[in-house]
Protein backbone atom coordinates (compact mmCIF):
# COMPACT_ATOMS: atom_id res chain seq x y z
CA UNK A 1 0.00 0.00 0.00
CA UNK A 2 1.65 3.76 -1.01
CA UNK A 3 1.41 6.17 1.76
CA UNK A 4 2.42 7.52 4.79
CA UNK A 5 2.39 5.90 8.35
CA UNK A 6 -0.32 7.55 9.88
CA UNK A 7 1.17 8.89 13.07
CA UNK A 8 -0.70 7.45 16.58
CA UNK A 9 -1.93 10.13 18.79
CA UNK A 10 -5.50 9.55 18.27
CA UNK A 11 -4.90 5.58 17.29
CA UNK A 12 -6.00 3.27 20.47
CA UNK A 13 -3.25 1.70 22.09
CA UNK A 14 -2.51 -2.35 21.46
CA UNK A 15 -2.51 -3.53 24.97
CA UNK A 16 0.88 -4.36 25.85
CA UNK A 17 2.73 -8.02 25.85
CA UNK A 18 2.30 -9.87 29.19
CA UNK A 19 5.39 -11.58 30.52
CA UNK A 20 5.19 -15.55 30.16
CA UNK A 21 4.31 -16.42 33.35
CA UNK A 22 1.42 -14.02 33.17
CA UNK A 23 0.45 -15.74 30.03
CA UNK A 24 0.84 -19.17 31.48
CA UNK A 25 -1.34 -18.52 34.48
CA UNK A 26 -4.12 -17.25 31.84
CA UNK A 27 -3.76 -20.80 30.34
CA UNK A 28 -1.41 -19.40 27.07
CA UNK A 29 0.94 -21.74 25.81
CA UNK A 30 2.15 -19.67 22.59
CA UNK A 31 1.96 -16.30 21.15
CA UNK A 32 -1.06 -16.24 19.36
CA UNK A 33 -3.53 -16.74 22.20
CA UNK A 34 -1.88 -13.64 23.56
CA UNK A 35 -1.89 -11.86 20.22
CA UNK A 36 -5.93 -12.33 20.26
CA UNK A 37 -6.19 -11.54 23.48
CA UNK A 38 -4.75 -7.99 22.45
CA UNK A 39 -6.68 -7.69 19.38
CA UNK A 40 -10.11 -8.60 21.31
CA UNK A 41 -9.16 -5.84 23.73
CA UNK A 42 -8.41 -3.42 21.11
CA UNK A 43 -12.07 -3.82 19.37
CA UNK A 44 -13.45 -3.58 22.73
CA UNK A 45 -11.94 -0.25 23.59
CA UNK A 46 -12.86 0.55 19.67
CA UNK A 47 -16.62 -0.25 20.70
CA UNK A 48 -16.34 2.01 23.32
CA UNK A 49 -15.19 4.93 22.02
CA UNK A 50 -17.20 4.49 18.80
CA UNK A 51 -20.12 4.13 21.45
CA UNK A 52 -19.56 7.91 23.16
CA UNK A 53 -18.37 9.35 19.23
CA UNK A 54 -22.00 8.56 18.19
CA UNK A 55 -23.91 10.04 21.28
CA UNK A 56 -21.29 13.12 21.62
CA UNK A 57 -21.99 13.32 17.46
CA UNK A 58 -18.14 12.80 17.07
CA UNK A 59 -16.70 15.23 19.74
CA UNK A 60 -14.70 14.51 22.76
CA UNK A 61 -16.17 14.34 25.99
CA UNK A 62 -12.82 14.20 27.41
CA UNK A 63 -11.83 17.43 25.74
CA UNK A 64 -14.88 19.44 26.90
CA UNK A 65 -14.44 18.41 30.55
CA UNK A 66 -10.59 19.16 30.38
CA UNK A 67 -11.52 22.89 29.19
CA UNK A 68 -14.18 23.41 31.86
CA UNK A 69 -12.35 21.90 34.34
CA UNK A 70 -9.09 24.09 33.70
CA UNK A 71 -11.77 27.26 32.88
CA UNK A 72 -13.60 26.54 36.19
CA UNK A 73 -10.85 26.30 38.40
CA UNK A 74 -8.86 29.32 37.15
CA UNK A 75 -12.16 31.59 37.23
CA UNK A 76 -12.60 30.37 40.94
CA UNK A 77 -9.19 31.88 41.93
CA UNK A 78 -9.84 35.28 39.91
CA UNK A 79 -12.42 37.54 42.51
CA UNK A 80 -11.39 40.40 40.53
CA UNK A 81 -12.66 38.67 37.28
CA UNK A 82 -15.79 37.96 39.13
CA UNK A 83 -16.26 40.91 40.74
CA UNK A 84 -15.83 42.80 36.99
CA UNK A 85 -18.96 40.61 35.95
CA UNK A 86 -20.80 41.29 38.93
CA UNK A 87 -20.51 45.13 38.59
CA UNK A 88 -21.72 44.69 34.67
CA UNK A 89 -25.03 42.32 36.28
CA UNK A 90 -25.47 45.29 38.79
CA UNK A 91 -25.14 48.11 36.39
CA UNK A 92 -27.63 46.16 34.45
CA UNK A 93 -30.45 45.70 36.40
CA UNK A 94 -30.10 49.28 38.25
CA UNK A 95 -30.11 51.25 35.17
CA UNK A 96 -33.66 48.43 34.38
CA UNK A 97 -35.04 49.24 37.68
CA UNK A 98 -34.52 53.14 37.36
CA UNK A 99 -36.14 52.85 34.19
CA UNK A 100 -33.00 53.83 31.94
CA UNK A 101 -33.29 52.26 28.59
CA UNK A 102 -30.01 49.16 28.84
CA UNK A 103 -27.58 49.14 25.94
CA UNK A 104 -29.46 46.99 23.33
CA UNK A 105 -27.62 43.93 22.71
CA UNK A 106 -29.22 42.41 19.81
CA UNK A 107 -27.96 45.01 16.93
CA UNK A 108 -26.71 42.57 14.32
CA UNK A 109 -28.60 39.54 15.56
CA UNK A 110 -30.96 37.78 12.64
CA UNK A 111 -32.99 36.31 15.76
CA UNK A 112 -34.43 39.61 16.95
CA UNK A 113 -34.43 42.11 14.07
CA UNK A 114 -38.25 41.30 13.87
CA UNK A 115 -40.05 44.82 14.78
CA UNK A 116 -41.92 42.86 17.85
CA UNK A 117 -38.80 42.78 19.29
CA UNK A 118 -38.72 46.57 19.98
CA UNK A 119 -42.17 46.57 21.41
CA UNK A 120 -42.96 45.68 25.50
CA UNK A 121 -42.45 42.99 26.81
CA UNK A 122 -40.50 41.67 23.67
CA UNK A 123 -37.70 44.38 23.94
CA UNK A 124 -36.82 43.86 27.87
CA UNK A 125 -36.41 40.03 26.88
CA UNK A 126 -34.47 41.11 23.85
CA UNK A 127 -31.94 43.32 26.00
CA UNK A 128 -32.13 40.60 28.89
CA UNK A 129 -30.77 37.90 26.35
CA UNK A 130 -27.98 39.97 25.40
CA UNK A 131 -27.10 40.95 28.70
CA UNK A 132 -26.78 37.17 29.48
CA UNK A 133 -24.92 36.09 26.05
CA UNK A 134 -22.42 38.93 26.92
CA UNK A 135 -22.29 37.95 30.73
CA UNK A 136 -21.02 34.70 29.38
CA UNK A 137 -18.98 35.48 26.50
CA UNK A 138 -16.85 37.90 29.13
CA UNK A 139 -17.21 34.99 31.92
CA UNK A 140 -15.15 32.89 29.42
CA UNK A 141 -12.49 35.21 27.67
CA UNK A 142 -9.33 36.45 29.47
CA UNK A 143 -9.54 34.31 32.60
CA UNK A 144 -5.94 34.29 33.67
CA UNK A 145 -3.81 30.96 33.23
CA UNK A 146 -6.41 29.26 31.12
CA UNK A 147 -4.72 27.64 27.98
CA UNK A 148 -5.87 29.68 24.78
CA UNK A 149 -7.31 26.64 23.25
CA UNK A 150 -9.19 25.85 26.26
CA UNK A 151 -10.83 29.47 26.44
CA UNK A 152 -11.54 29.03 22.55
CA UNK A 153 -13.35 25.67 23.59
CA UNK A 154 -15.63 27.71 26.72
CA UNK A 155 -16.57 30.16 24.47
CA UNK A 156 -17.67 28.00 21.82
CA UNK A 157 -19.61 25.88 24.54
CA UNK A 158 -20.95 28.93 26.00
CA UNK A 159 -22.10 30.22 22.63
CA UNK A 160 -23.92 26.91 22.33
CA UNK A 161 -25.51 26.92 25.48
CA UNK A 162 -26.80 30.57 24.97
CA UNK A 163 -28.12 30.06 21.59
CA UNK A 164 -29.98 27.06 22.88
CA UNK A 165 -31.55 29.04 25.38
CA UNK A 166 -31.98 32.35 23.12
CA UNK A 167 -36.39 33.77 23.86
CA UNK A 168 -37.02 33.59 19.86
CA UNK A 169 -36.67 29.68 20.08
CA UNK A 170 -40.18 29.88 22.48
CA UNK A 171 -43.34 30.07 21.05
CA UNK A 172 -44.56 31.92 23.68
CA UNK A 173 -41.85 34.33 23.68
CA UNK A 174 -41.09 35.25 20.08
CA UNK A 175 -43.20 38.07 18.65
CA UNK A 176 -42.81 37.27 15.12
CA UNK A 177 -44.43 33.15 15.90
CA UNK A 178 -47.34 34.59 17.80
CA UNK A 179 -47.96 37.22 14.79
CA UNK A 180 -48.30 34.16 12.86
CA UNK A 181 -50.78 32.42 15.30
CA UNK A 182 -52.94 35.30 15.07
CA UNK A 183 -52.75 35.90 10.93
CA UNK A 184 -53.01 31.97 10.30
CA UNK A 185 -55.44 30.57 13.18
CA UNK A 186 -52.62 28.12 14.05
CA UNK A 187 -52.07 26.90 10.62
CA UNK A 188 -48.33 27.94 11.57
CA UNK A 189 -47.94 24.70 13.53
CA UNK A 190 -49.40 22.16 11.44
CA UNK A 191 -47.16 22.97 8.80
CA UNK A 192 -44.44 23.11 11.32
CA UNK A 193 -45.40 19.27 12.66
CA UNK A 194 -45.80 18.44 8.29
CA UNK A 195 -41.92 19.90 8.35
CA UNK A 196 -41.07 18.29 11.48
CA UNK A 197 -42.41 14.47 10.38
CA UNK A 198 -40.18 15.55 6.82
CA UNK A 199 -36.92 15.87 9.14
CA UNK A 200 -37.69 13.19 11.02
CA UNK A 201 -38.14 10.33 7.93
CA UNK A 202 -34.75 12.19 6.44
CA UNK A 203 -33.20 11.29 10.17
CA UNK A 204 -34.29 7.27 10.01
CA UNK A 205 -33.25 7.24 6.32
CA UNK A 206 -29.81 8.38 7.37
CA UNK A 207 -29.67 12.33 5.83
CA UNK A 208 -29.20 15.39 7.18
CA UNK A 209 -32.98 16.33 8.41
CA UNK A 210 -34.68 19.11 5.72
CA UNK A 211 -32.12 17.76 2.95
CA UNK A 212 -34.79 15.59 1.24
CA UNK A 213 -36.66 19.63 0.68
CA UNK A 214 -33.56 21.10 -0.49
CA UNK A 215 -31.33 18.29 -2.62
CA UNK A 216 -31.74 18.24 -6.52
CA UNK A 217 -33.30 15.01 -8.04
CA UNK A 218 -30.76 13.16 -10.06
CA UNK A 219 -31.98 14.01 -13.30
CA UNK A 220 -31.78 17.38 -12.79
CA UNK A 221 -28.08 17.44 -12.68
CA UNK A 222 -26.57 18.21 -16.15
CA UNK A 223 -29.90 19.74 -16.87
CA UNK A 224 -30.32 22.37 -13.87
CA UNK A 225 -26.74 22.47 -11.95
CA UNK A 226 -23.61 21.11 -13.56
CA UNK A 227 -24.91 21.50 -16.78
CA UNK A 228 -22.36 23.19 -19.05
CA UNK A 229 -21.94 21.07 -21.89
CA UNK A 230 -18.75 18.18 -21.72
CA UNK A 231 -17.56 15.25 -21.62
CA UNK A 232 -16.14 12.53 -19.44
CA UNK A 233 -12.35 12.14 -20.86
CA UNK A 234 -10.96 9.75 -18.48
CA UNK A 235 -12.20 7.33 -15.27
CA UNK A 236 -10.54 5.34 -12.34
CA UNK A 237 -11.15 4.39 -9.13
CA UNK A 238 -11.08 8.00 -7.90
CA UNK A 239 -11.57 9.73 -10.17
CA UNK A 240 -13.45 11.46 -13.18
CA UNK A 241 -12.55 13.82 -15.51
CA UNK A 242 -15.05 16.04 -17.36
CA UNK A 243 -13.72 18.13 -20.35
CA UNK A 244 -15.53 21.31 -21.31
CA UNK A 245 -16.80 21.88 -24.56
CA UNK A 246 -15.67 25.03 -26.26
CA UNK A 247 -17.93 28.03 -26.56
CA UNK A 248 -15.52 30.22 -28.73
CA UNK A 249 -13.47 29.62 -32.15
CA UNK A 250 -10.39 29.99 -30.64
CA UNK A 251 -9.01 29.53 -27.00
CA UNK A 252 -6.15 30.61 -24.79
CA UNK A 253 -3.25 27.97 -24.94
CA UNK A 254 -3.01 26.81 -21.53
CA UNK A 255 -6.40 25.00 -20.22
CA UNK A 256 -7.66 25.57 -16.75
CA UNK A 257 -7.87 22.16 -14.40
CA UNK A 258 -9.95 22.77 -11.45
CA UNK A 259 -9.69 20.30 -8.35
CA UNK A 260 -12.62 20.74 -5.93
CA UNK A 261 -11.83 19.51 -2.79
CA UNK A 262 -13.11 15.89 -1.85
CA UNK A 263 -15.11 16.30 0.47
CA UNK A 264 -18.06 18.20 -1.65
CA UNK A 265 -19.23 17.59 -5.33
CA UNK A 266 -17.14 19.86 -7.68
CA UNK A 267 -20.67 21.29 -9.47
CA UNK A 268 -20.38 23.89 -6.36
CA UNK A 269 -18.73 25.55 -9.16
CA UNK A 270 -20.89 24.51 -11.87
CA UNK A 271 -24.28 25.71 -10.44
CA UNK A 272 -26.63 27.12 -12.42
CA UNK A 273 -25.50 28.89 -15.98
CA UNK A 274 -25.87 32.27 -14.38
CA UNK A 275 -23.24 31.43 -11.77
CA UNK A 276 -21.14 28.67 -12.81
CA UNK A 277 -17.53 29.60 -12.68
CA UNK A 278 -16.90 27.09 -15.27
CA UNK A 279 -19.29 28.35 -17.94
CA UNK A 280 -18.10 32.75 -17.40
CA UNK A 281 -14.34 30.12 -18.56
CA UNK A 282 -15.66 28.65 -21.14
CA UNK A 283 -17.31 31.89 -22.64
CA UNK A 284 -13.83 33.62 -22.17
CA UNK A 285 -12.24 31.78 -24.50
CA UNK A 286 -10.50 29.14 -21.84
CA UNK A 287 -10.84 25.19 -22.23
CA UNK A 288 -11.26 23.95 -18.49
CA UNK A 289 -11.12 20.97 -17.19
CA UNK A 290 -12.95 19.37 -13.90
CA UNK A 291 -12.26 16.84 -11.36
CA UNK A 292 -15.20 14.81 -10.24
CA UNK A 293 -13.95 12.52 -7.04
CA UNK A 294 -15.97 9.41 -6.57
CA UNK A 295 -18.37 9.25 -3.37
CA UNK A 296 -16.48 6.21 -1.72
CA UNK A 297 -17.76 3.82 0.71
CA UNK A 298 -16.02 1.15 2.84
CA UNK A 299 -14.17 -0.35 0.05
CA UNK A 300 -11.97 3.15 0.07
CA UNK A 301 -11.43 2.87 3.52
CA UNK A 302 -7.56 2.84 3.16
CA UNK A 303 -6.98 4.94 0.03
CA UNK A 304 -4.81 7.65 1.66
CA UNK A 305 -3.01 11.39 0.63
CA UNK A 306 -0.76 9.70 -1.43
CA UNK A 307 -3.42 7.61 -3.17
CA UNK A 308 -5.17 11.04 -3.96
CA UNK A 309 -1.93 13.19 -4.91
CA UNK A 310 -1.17 10.07 -7.28
CA UNK A 311 -4.40 8.50 -8.66
CA UNK A 312 -6.47 11.87 -8.68
CA UNK A 313 -4.50 15.00 -8.73
CA UNK A 314 -1.41 13.81 -10.99
CA UNK A 315 -3.65 11.75 -12.95
CA UNK A 316 -6.00 14.14 -14.05
CA UNK A 317 -2.64 16.48 -14.72
CA UNK A 318 -1.27 13.93 -16.92
CA UNK A 319 -4.74 13.23 -19.30
CA UNK A 320 -4.55 17.49 -19.49
CA UNK A 321 -1.44 17.21 -20.78
CA UNK A 322 -2.20 14.55 -23.17
CA UNK A 323 -5.45 16.12 -24.27
CA UNK A 324 -4.12 19.87 -24.52
CA UNK A 325 -0.32 18.90 -24.82
CA UNK A 326 0.78 21.59 -23.33
CA UNK A 327 1.66 23.84 -19.44
CA UNK A 328 -1.87 23.85 -17.64
CA UNK A 329 -3.67 26.42 -15.37
CA UNK A 330 -3.96 24.40 -12.05
CA UNK A 331 -6.71 25.67 -9.43
CA UNK A 332 -7.73 24.14 -6.58
CA UNK A 333 -10.65 25.15 -4.42
CA UNK A 334 -10.70 23.96 -0.39
CA UNK A 335 -8.53 21.09 0.36
CA UNK A 336 -8.06 20.41 -3.43
CA UNK A 337 -5.86 23.49 -3.09
CA UNK A 338 -4.01 22.22 -0.59
CA UNK A 339 -3.55 18.87 -2.22
CA UNK A 340 -2.56 21.15 -5.61
CA UNK A 341 0.32 23.06 -3.35
CA UNK A 342 1.50 19.99 -1.99
CA UNK A 343 1.56 18.41 -6.15
CA UNK A 344 3.38 21.58 -7.08
CA UNK A 345 6.07 21.58 -4.55
CA UNK A 346 6.56 18.02 -4.62
CA UNK A 347 6.94 18.56 -8.49
CA UNK A 348 9.40 21.40 -7.68
CA UNK A 349 11.61 19.43 -5.56
CA UNK A 350 11.94 16.30 -7.78
CA UNK A 351 12.01 17.96 -11.52
CA UNK A 352 10.66 14.57 -12.26
CA UNK A 353 10.43 14.45 -16.61
CA UNK A 354 7.19 12.65 -16.41
CA UNK A 355 5.40 15.15 -14.30
CA UNK A 356 2.61 17.59 -15.91
CA UNK A 357 4.38 20.84 -16.29
CA UNK A 358 2.10 24.16 -14.23
CA UNK A 359 1.87 27.30 -15.82
CA UNK A 360 0.02 29.03 -12.50
CA UNK A 361 -2.26 28.08 -9.51
CA UNK A 362 -5.15 29.03 -8.43
CA UNK A 363 -6.00 28.35 -4.28
CA UNK A 364 -9.46 29.74 -3.76
CA UNK A 365 -10.53 29.37 -0.12
CA UNK A 366 -7.60 26.81 0.66
CA UNK A 367 -4.95 26.70 3.37
CA UNK A 368 -1.48 25.52 3.47
CA UNK A 369 -0.74 27.08 6.97
CA UNK A 370 -3.26 25.25 9.10
CA UNK A 371 -1.44 26.68 12.66
CA UNK A 372 -4.85 29.29 13.02
CA UNK A 373 -7.49 27.14 11.68
CA UNK A 374 -10.30 28.96 13.31
CA UNK A 375 -13.26 27.16 15.15
CA UNK A 376 -12.67 24.62 13.21
CA UNK A 377 -9.91 23.49 15.31
CA UNK A 378 -12.15 22.90 17.86
CA UNK A 379 -12.95 19.82 16.80
CA UNK A 380 -9.64 18.42 15.80
CA UNK A 381 -7.08 17.40 18.38
CA UNK A 382 -5.58 14.66 19.89
CA UNK A 383 -8.70 13.09 21.85
CA UNK A 384 -11.36 13.60 19.54
CA UNK A 385 -9.44 12.41 16.99
CA UNK A 386 -9.30 8.84 19.19
CA UNK A 387 -13.47 9.19 19.41
CA UNK A 388 -13.50 9.60 15.20
CA UNK A 389 -11.13 7.14 14.62
CA UNK A 390 -13.03 4.56 16.44
CA UNK A 391 -16.37 5.30 15.05
CA UNK A 392 -14.95 5.63 11.52
CA UNK A 393 -13.29 2.56 11.74
CA UNK A 394 -16.16 0.75 12.26
CA UNK A 395 -17.77 2.58 9.10
CA UNK A 396 -14.42 2.35 6.88
CA UNK A 397 -15.41 6.36 6.42
CA UNK A 398 -16.80 9.34 7.38
CA UNK A 399 -20.56 9.89 6.78
CA UNK A 400 -21.22 13.14 4.83
CA UNK A 401 -24.36 13.73 7.34
CA UNK A 402 -21.71 13.36 10.54
CA UNK A 403 -19.57 15.92 8.89
CA UNK A 404 -22.57 18.11 8.07
CA UNK A 405 -23.43 18.29 11.66
CA UNK A 406 -20.41 19.52 12.76
CA UNK A 407 -20.28 22.69 10.23
CA UNK A 408 -23.61 23.35 11.47
CA UNK A 409 -22.34 23.94 15.17
CA UNK A 410 -19.98 26.31 13.91
CA UNK A 411 -23.07 28.89 12.80
CA UNK A 412 -25.48 26.98 15.48
CA UNK A 413 -27.71 30.22 15.86
CA UNK A 414 -28.16 30.52 12.03
CA UNK A 415 -28.06 26.77 10.75
CA UNK A 416 -29.85 25.24 13.67
CA UNK A 417 -32.02 27.46 16.01
CA UNK A 418 -32.73 29.86 13.61
CA UNK A 419 -33.71 26.94 11.25
CA UNK A 420 -35.77 25.38 13.79
CA UNK A 421 -37.75 28.99 14.49
CA UNK A 422 -38.42 29.34 10.76
CA UNK A 423 -39.50 25.28 9.78
CA UNK A 424 -41.32 24.42 12.74
CA UNK A 425 -42.70 27.34 14.54
CA UNK A 426 -43.28 29.25 11.70
CA UNK A 427 -44.34 26.19 8.95
CA UNK A 428 -42.14 27.47 6.38
CA UNK A 429 -39.48 25.95 4.53
CA UNK A 430 -36.73 28.24 2.47
CA UNK A 431 -37.52 28.57 -0.87
CA UNK A 432 -34.33 25.97 -2.16
CA UNK A 433 -31.44 27.61 -4.02
CA UNK A 434 -29.05 25.73 -5.83
CA UNK A 435 -26.32 26.73 -3.74
CA UNK A 436 -28.82 25.21 -0.98
CA UNK A 437 -29.17 22.14 -2.45
CA UNK A 438 -25.49 21.49 -3.24
CA UNK A 439 -24.66 21.46 0.00
CA UNK A 440 -27.37 18.85 1.14
CA UNK A 441 -25.57 16.76 -1.83
CA UNK A 442 -22.93 15.13 0.84
CA UNK A 443 -20.47 13.11 1.06
CA UNK A 444 -18.29 10.36 2.51
CA UNK A 445 -14.65 10.70 3.13
CA UNK A 446 -12.57 7.24 3.29
CA UNK A 447 -11.28 6.11 6.88
CA UNK A 448 -7.22 6.33 6.12
CA UNK A 449 -7.63 9.70 3.79
CA UNK A 450 -9.75 11.45 6.50
CA UNK A 451 -7.27 10.96 9.82
CA UNK A 452 -4.39 11.78 7.69
CA UNK A 453 -5.58 14.82 6.50
CA UNK A 454 -6.83 15.89 9.82
CA UNK A 455 -3.61 14.43 11.85
CA UNK A 456 -0.73 15.63 8.95
CA UNK A 457 -2.64 19.03 7.89
CA UNK A 458 -5.05 20.40 10.90
CA UNK A 459 -3.21 18.04 14.17
CA UNK A 460 0.65 18.72 13.01
CA UNK A 461 0.57 21.47 10.38
CA UNK A 462 3.25 19.35 8.70
CA UNK A 463 2.92 20.68 4.99
CA UNK A 464 3.71 24.44 6.37
CA UNK A 465 6.31 23.17 8.71
CA UNK A 466 8.20 21.03 5.92
CA UNK A 467 7.52 17.61 7.74
CA UNK A 468 5.22 16.13 5.29
CA UNK A 469 6.59 13.27 2.90
CA UNK A 470 6.19 12.32 -0.22
CA UNK A 471 8.13 8.80 -0.62
CA UNK A 472 9.75 9.27 2.11
CA UNK A 473 11.21 12.73 1.66
CA UNK A 474 9.85 15.98 2.90
CA UNK A 475 7.99 18.89 0.93
CA UNK A 476 8.70 21.98 0.97
CA UNK A 477 6.01 25.23 0.22
CA UNK A 478 8.93 27.36 -0.77
CA UNK A 479 10.04 25.60 -4.04
CA UNK A 480 6.76 27.29 -5.55
CA UNK A 481 8.52 29.01 -8.06
CA UNK A 482 5.05 29.67 -10.67
CA UNK A 483 2.84 32.91 -10.21
CA UNK A 484 0.14 32.56 -8.44
CA UNK A 485 -3.51 33.30 -7.60
CA UNK A 486 -4.88 33.33 -4.17
CA UNK A 487 -8.64 34.07 -2.77
CA UNK A 488 -9.81 34.20 0.50
CA UNK A 489 -13.51 34.67 2.28
CA UNK A 490 -14.09 37.34 5.02
CA UNK A 491 -16.40 35.35 6.58
CA UNK A 492 -15.10 31.87 6.13
CA UNK A 493 -15.58 29.24 8.94
CA UNK A 494 -13.44 26.55 7.12
CA UNK A 495 -10.81 28.25 5.32
CA UNK A 496 -10.24 32.00 7.70
CA UNK A 497 -8.83 34.21 5.64
CA UNK A 498 -5.95 35.19 7.63
CA UNK A 499 -4.92 31.22 7.46
CA UNK A 500 -5.10 31.60 3.96
CA UNK A 501 -3.06 34.58 3.60
CA UNK A 502 -0.43 33.13 5.72
CA UNK A 503 0.95 31.40 1.75
CA UNK A 504 2.74 34.97 1.71
CA UNK A 505 5.36 34.05 4.35
CA UNK A 506 5.98 30.62 3.15
CA UNK A 507 6.83 31.47 -0.24
CA UNK A 508 8.49 33.98 -2.13
CA UNK A 509 6.91 33.40 -5.69
CA UNK A 510 4.41 35.87 -7.38
CA UNK A 511 0.95 35.89 -5.63
CA UNK A 512 -1.86 37.66 -5.76
CA UNK A 513 -4.34 37.55 -3.27
CA UNK A 514 -7.85 38.42 -3.26
CA UNK A 515 -10.30 38.48 0.06
CA UNK A 516 -13.85 38.30 -1.49
CA UNK A 517 -16.71 39.50 0.58
CA UNK A 518 -19.58 35.91 1.78
CA UNK A 519 -18.38 32.74 3.16
CA UNK A 520 -16.66 29.77 2.31
CA UNK A 521 -18.88 28.77 -0.92
CA UNK A 522 -21.02 31.78 -1.49
CA UNK A 523 -17.81 34.21 -1.72
CA UNK A 524 -16.60 31.77 -4.21
CA UNK A 525 -19.61 31.64 -6.24
CA UNK A 526 -19.54 35.60 -6.65
CA UNK A 527 -21.00 35.93 -9.83
CA UNK A 528 -20.90 39.27 -12.24
CA UNK A 529 -23.78 41.34 -12.27
CA UNK A 530 -24.43 41.66 -8.80
CA UNK A 531 -22.52 44.87 -7.89
CA UNK A 532 -24.52 45.61 -4.73
CA UNK A 533 -23.85 42.05 -3.02
CA UNK A 534 -20.36 41.08 -3.77
CA UNK A 535 -17.21 43.57 -3.60
CA UNK A 536 -13.17 42.36 -2.77
CA UNK A 537 -10.18 43.83 -1.75
CA UNK A 538 -6.94 42.88 -4.49
CA UNK A 539 -3.03 42.62 -3.09
CA UNK A 540 -0.76 42.70 -6.12
CA UNK A 541 2.46 41.41 -6.70
CA UNK A 542 5.31 43.56 -5.68
CA UNK A 543 3.54 45.09 -2.97
CA UNK A 544 5.49 45.32 -0.01
CA UNK A 545 4.31 42.58 2.41
CA UNK A 546 2.43 43.99 5.79
CA UNK A 547 0.61 41.93 8.22
CA UNK A 548 -3.52 40.81 7.42
CA UNK A 549 -5.27 43.05 9.70
CA UNK A 550 -3.12 46.10 8.74
CA UNK A 551 -3.63 45.08 5.00
CA UNK A 552 -7.06 44.76 5.34
CA UNK A 553 -7.61 48.16 6.88
CA UNK A 554 -5.66 50.00 4.08
CA UNK A 555 -6.60 47.79 1.10
CA UNK A 556 -9.56 49.56 -1.34
CA UNK A 557 -12.53 47.94 -1.25
CA UNK A 558 -13.75 46.78 -5.36
CA UNK A 559 -17.58 46.12 -5.88
CA UNK A 560 -18.60 43.82 -8.10
CA UNK A 561 -17.15 40.00 -8.66
CA UNK A 562 -13.96 38.84 -8.37
CA UNK A 563 -14.02 36.66 -11.13
CA UNK A 564 -13.19 38.99 -13.96
CA UNK A 565 -9.93 39.71 -12.09
CA UNK A 566 -8.99 36.03 -11.91
CA UNK A 567 -9.99 35.63 -15.26
CA UNK A 568 -7.42 38.61 -16.91
CA UNK A 569 -5.08 37.43 -14.90
CA UNK A 570 -5.30 33.93 -16.68
CA UNK A 571 -5.15 35.92 -20.11
CA UNK A 572 -1.73 37.65 -18.84
CA UNK A 573 -0.15 34.41 -18.14
CA UNK A 574 -1.13 32.49 -21.32
CA UNK A 575 0.67 32.69 -24.57
CA UNK A 576 -1.54 33.45 -27.10
CA UNK A 577 -4.80 31.53 -28.35
CA UNK A 578 -4.97 28.85 -30.66
CA UNK A 579 -8.35 26.23 -32.21
CA UNK A 580 -9.62 24.54 -29.61
CA UNK A 581 -8.28 20.88 -28.66
CA UNK A 582 -10.28 17.77 -29.69
CA UNK A 583 -12.75 16.83 -26.74
CA UNK A 584 -10.08 13.84 -25.08
CA UNK A 585 -8.90 13.53 -28.18
CA UNK A 586 -11.29 11.34 -29.50
CA UNK A 587 -11.29 9.50 -26.36
CA UNK A 588 -14.54 10.33 -24.88
CA UNK A 589 -16.37 7.57 -22.22
CA UNK A 590 -20.28 9.91 -21.83
CA UNK A 591 -21.66 12.96 -21.36
CA UNK A 592 -21.37 15.84 -18.51
CA UNK A 593 -21.78 15.45 -15.72
CA UNK A 594 -20.66 11.52 -15.26
CA UNK A 595 -21.52 9.28 -13.13
CA UNK A 596 -19.44 9.83 -10.31
CA UNK A 597 -21.24 12.75 -9.37
CA UNK A 598 -24.74 10.82 -9.26
CA UNK A 599 -23.68 8.12 -6.17
CA UNK A 600 -25.12 8.75 -2.96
Amino acid sequence: MKGIEIPSPFTLPVPMARPARTAARLGFEDGSQQASLDAAATRLDRAVYAAFARTSGGGSPTAMMLAWLEWLLHFACSPGKQYLLASDLLAYWQSLLMGVPPEHHGNGDPRVDDPGWSLWPFNLLRDAFGQFDSFWQQATTGVRGVSPRNEQIMQFAARQFTDMLSPSNCWWLNPQVLRAITETGGRNFADGACNWLEDQEDLLEGRVPGSSSRRFAPNQLGHIVAATPGKVVYRNQLIELIQYEPQTPTVWREPVLIVPSWILKYYVLDLSPHNSLVRYLVERGHTVFMVSWRNPRGEARDLGLIDYLEQGLYEALAQVRRIANGPVHAAGYCLGGTLLALAAAAHARTRRGDAPELKTITLLAAQTDFSEPGELGLFIDASRLAYLEALMWEQGYLDGEQMAAAFQMLRSHDLVWSRLVREYLLGTRTQPSDLMAWSADTTRLPYRLHLETLTHFYLHNDLAEGRYCVHGKPIHLGALNMPMFVVGTERDHVSPWRSVFKLHLLTHTEIGFVLASGGHNAGIVSEPGRARRFRFRIRHKGEHYIGPAEWFDVAPVEQGSWWPCWQQWLADRSDGQIAPPRIGAGAVLCDAPGTYVLES
